[in-house]
């Protein structure tokens, strides 16, 4: 597994501390048009008040509060030597 991995559960309890009297609540899930990526947009209520993050899920599996970088194409030279 990837020592980079975060799950979506971490995140939510790190930036929310959800509690039964605040609890935080999924808003909408879907896909990004470009990427096809996969987002989740969440609200809930802080200490400081009321909270919305969007998540974004990378491709190694880990979620993050920024969306993953789409690929590029790129070009590739190569010296051939007969």
């Amino acid at each position: 597994m990837n020592s980079n991995y975060v799950s979506l559960r971490y995140l939510v309890d790190k930036w929310f501390a959800p509690t039964l009297s605040m609890p935080a609540r999924v808003t909408q899930i879907g896909r990004m048009l470009a990427t096809h990526g996969r987002y989740v947009r969440l609200e809930g209520c802080t200490s400081t008040g009321p909270l919305t993050i969007v998540f974004f899920l990378h491709h190694d599996g880990s979620w993050c509060v920024f969306p993953p970088v789409a690929a590029s194409p790129a070009m590739c030279g190569r010296l051939f030597v007969n």
